[in-house]
């Protein structure tokens, strides 16, 4: 019922990294992920992009979806751009070469007409946006961000799994500390979710706190950093 990418790198060109989600009507998301040691934040969006629009295609979708993105550059080409470059011969405007053209000829395939791409202001607060974001920024710095995945093979018979609610406990402990080591910063809703607070109680806490084994530092009212105690 909701899509999300966005694209990060670091230097750019230099290291990249992209970041996407599917979120359904179950409450269950499907994060999606990926790396490059050479390349571009254009080449990243485009990647994040076409990774959603192809595991859409195998999915049934809800009349609403949208694909929302940061990337002005992702949706002029898509919407705007594509159908002169085609006719010039995958030139610009100015006669030059379509740069990313792999991409964009690979977007084009992969183009669904029932999903629209929606455009959100980056770092505004859009929870999907952002989660995207810290996703691919860890990429970028060469990090193995843990991404949820509840299409995930199941564990076979004879294992003795943890009870559900110590795994999810888990997973969020391990995000934590990837959060801390790489420095990154959290919107309310994020942190919200991560330390499992009803945003108006979070808003009850000014200033800085302790939530379990790290300290959660306020940045200002709308940004949080977490550290190890």
């Amino acid at each position: 019922m909701a899509a999300a990418c966005d694209g990060a790198c670091s230097g750019n060109p230099g290291p990249g990294g992209w970041g996407a989600l599917l979120r359904f009507e179950d409450g269950s998301v499907i994060e999606l992920g990926g790396a490059d040691p050479a390349t571009t934040n254009n080449r990243m969006e485009l990647t994040g992009a076409l990774a959603v629009l192809e595991r859409l295609r195998e999915l049934p979708r809800h009349p609403d979806l949208r694909l929302r993105t940061d990337s002005r550059y992702l949706i002029d080409g898509l919407q705007r751009w594509m159908a002169g470059w085609k006719r010039k011969g995958w030139r610009t405007a100015s006669g030059g070469p379509v740069l990313n053209k792999d991409l964009w000829e690979a977007l084009d395939r992969a183009r669904l007409p029932d999903v629209p791409l929606v455009h959100v202001r980056g770092h505004s607060g859009d929870p999907d946006n952002d989660r995207c974001d810290v996703i691919a920024v860890a990429f970028s710095r060469g990090g193995r961000p843990a991404l949820a995945a509840p299409d995930a093979v199941a564990p076979a018979p004879d294992d003795d799994p943890a009870p559900p609610a110590l795994t999810a406990l888990l997973s969020r402990l391990e995000l934590a500390d990837r959060l801390a080591e790489g420095g990154f910063t959290l919107s309310a809703a994020e942190l919200a979710q991560l330390v499992d607070l009803p945003l108006a109680r979070l808003a009850e806490r000014p200033g800085d706190w302790v939530w379990r084994d790290w300290h959660v530092r306020s940045l200002d009212p709308s940004r949080w950093r977490l550290e190890r105690r």
